[in-house]
């Protein structure tokens, strides 16, 4: 019992001489003395401009206002750390000895002034004074690195100024950071918040031997940083140069709100491209902004996709080096009809005249590399294509997509699509294409399924502007198209020629075949032919792709033999697309026998077309009158129909 209470006197005597020695001690002087034992371990200078007070609560030190933190000798005279009240806190045992050590700093409202230099050194890596390590040899040399311990900083609203060698220098204000540091030699604790746009990035974890960190080593860390319904998670090994490998996984369930809240222009992402991201990969980053990903998954809402990239931050553009995967691809938003926007479907049916709102392509010098995609599947709410294997290269604005091949419409396309802003806006393809199912290839392009057969054929075009009008007027190219056996739906081309042999609104062709030339927005074409059973079909005309209006002539020729011409009855397309006339033109309308052969051919000829008209035919005027009434009856019933009616 005697000696418990020896011990309780002794431990309330130390007390209340540290409280005599604490209470006596001006706040001036510890400050000095604090000052002086941070320059001894930093070789930096500690300026207090303003009051300096004594404080017991909540830290045991001292309170200094207009605080100044020397720079390194090479980073220039502002100082690296201005505080407008700085609290330093002291170990109070140490003080007891005569030794002043630092173990908290807590600033209000600071001012950071961070740089590296050439070699990658940053102002916040300190050299000690000389004699510092010899100042300390009666405690020994690895008691003079403990003295400089800080077991806790935390500075609270503060702004941040780095410039890293050779870059633009970055800003921020309103910085809040707790650190903590127990042990010299061990594992620190991080709490940062930056607000680069007034929403609070979180940055939380910890960094394994971080006096070494701080002294530019290598040191393990993990790290958690969250914004904006957004969390990234980095496990790994890193150094204060930014160098990281190690694994990187992360998730945004709102990448607009987090593009926002970085500081950039927020972007209206297309669902199926990123509106929600899910990524993770492991992850090497060098100081010169080359990131490598690697053993990558990425989920873009609800398209997965796998693979590895190289992207070199640091350039400008950015360069990007990518092999992608995926199984299909739903891509339907791209093209989907926005809302309350004019027209729908397959290019905006019902709209009269290309759209001369200005294109925006400046997306294309965001970036340049080269990125394959190997895709089972893509859908848009145009088209649907199959296994697919594409190659987008992009070099200073110029873009070329290669398919390589890609199963569509039940065939195959190969060939490539071009976008180039360089020099204002251009778009440029060359394709060919082989067993391509027309009805399903022109219903899912242009809402058209009348057509059906198997084609081959091949397209080039070349087109200047920068809005789809200026565009669709420019288009120069060439093309051809070859279909085997068919059939046009709708529109019965037979039983114009023939009321008792057609085929019940149905075109039935042998084959068909046309080949064509595009200059300045107009499509011409001289050799079309499709033929049927007794009969065939041949055009030719323009279609204006620009102005979007046609002049074409189909004419059908019947009864065909070696000793007889037919009778051919052209039909004459024209006018806008959207409301075009079709008439029978009979000035074209030609049978030369008639005036050359004898009276018994004419007779044989007109009673052949009394039987096959279902009308007397005993001069040319009825044979004109008999003609007119069927082509004008037939033709314009079944070819409005063809052209999209009902």
């Amino acid at each position: 019992m005697r000696l418990i209470f020896r011990i309780l006197s002794a431990f309330l005597l130390t007390i209340a001489v540290a409280l005599v020695l604490l209470t006596f001690l001006p706040g001036q002087k510890l400050a000095e003395l604090a000052g002086q034992q941070i320059e001894k371990q930093t070789g930096r200078q500690v300026v207090f401009g303003g009051d300096v007070r004594f404080s017991f609560w909540p830290t045991l030190g001292i309170q200094a206002d207009n605080v100044a933190f020397a720079n390194a000798d090479w980073a220039g005279p502002e100082p690296m750390l201005t505080a407008g009240r700085l609290t330093i806190g002291v170990d109070a045992a140490r003080l007891i000895r005569g030794d002043v050590r630092v173990t908290e700093l807590t600033a209000i409202v600071p001012h950071l002034n961070l740089e590296t230099r050439a070699d990658g050194t940053g102002n916040w890596v300190f050299e000690p004074a000389e004699g510092a390590a010899g100042g300390a040899a009666a405690e020994g040399a690895g008691d003079a690195q403990a003295s400089f311990a800080i077991e806790a900083i935390s500075l609270s609203g503060a702004s941040l100024r780095y410039a890293p060698y050779g870059q633009e220098p970055v800003e921020m204000d309103q910085l809040d950071l707790n650190l903590l540091w127990p042990e010299p030699t061990g594992t620190a604790t991080v709490d940062l918040t930056l607000r680069p746009a007034g929403s609070p990035l979180r940055v939380q974890g910890e960094v394994g031997q971080f006096a070494r960190f701080l002294g530019g080593e290598v040191a393990s860390v993990g790290l958690t940083m969250t914004a904006a319904a957004s969390k990234l998670r980095l496990d790994g090994r890193a150094d204060l140069t930014g160098a990281f490998d190690g694994r990187v996984t992360g998730a945004s369930e709102d990448t607009r709100a987090l593009m926002t809240a970085l500081g950039q222009a927020p972007v209206e992402i297309p669902r199926g491209l990123g509106q929600a991201v899910q990524v993770a990969a492991d992850t090497t980053y060098t100081p010169d902004g080359k990131l490598a990903l690697r053993d990558l998954s990425l989920t873009l809402d609800h398209n997965t996709l796998g693979g590895e990239a190289d992207l070199t931050l640091g350039s400008a553009p950015m360069r990007v080096t990518a092999a992608l995967r995926a199984d299909v691809l739903d891509l339907s938003a791209l093209d989907a009809p926005q809302p309350g926007a004019a027209g729908g479907g397959a290019a905006g049916a019902g709209a009269q005249g290309w759209s001369s709102d200005p294109i925006d392509a400046s997306a294309l010098g965001l970036l340049d590399g080269q990125i394959g995609l190997d895709v089972q599947g893509l859908k848009t709410t145009a088209l649907t294509l199959g296994p697919s294997r594409l190659n987008l290269v992009i070099d200073r604005s110029r873009a070329v997509l290669s398919l390589l091949p890609v199963q569509a419409f039940g065939g195959s396309l190969q060939g490539e699509l071009i976008a180039n802003n360089r020099n204002g806006l251009s778009v440029a393809g060359r394709l060919s294409f082989a067993d391509v199912k027309m009805q399903e290839a022109l219903g899912q392009l242009a809402g058209y399924d009348k057509l059906t057969g198997e084609a081959l054929g091949s397209l080039e075009f070349l087109g200047v502007g920068n809005s789809m009008d200026q565009i669709m007027r420019s288009l120069d190219g060439k093309g051809t198209l070859e279909i085997g056996k068919g059939f046009f739906t709708g529109f019965d081309l037979q039983s114009i020629m023939d009321p008792d042999g057609g085929n019940g609104g149905t075109t039935v062709f042998d084959g068909l075949t046309a080949s064509f030339n595009i200059a300045d927005g107009t499509l011409t074409n001289q050799d079309f032919l499709a033929t049927l059973e007794a009969l065939k079909a041949e055009g030719e005309g323009r279609v204006g792709i620009g102005a979007q209006d046609l002049d074409y002539t189909f004419t059908p020729t019947a009864f065909a033999s070696e000793t007889s011409a037919g009778v051919s009855v052209p039909v004459r397309i024209s006018g806008s697309w959207f409301d075009p006339k079709i008439k029978p033109d009979l000035s074209k309308l030609v049978e030369p026998q008639l005036e050359d052969a004898e009276e018994k051919a004419k007779q044989a000829v007109k009673d052949k077309l009394s039987e096959e008209l279902g009308v007397p035919v005993e001069t040319e005027e009825d044979l004109n009158d008999a003609l007119k009434r069927r082509v004008e009856e037939e033709a314009r019933e079944q070819l409005l129909k063809f052209l999209g009616g009902n």
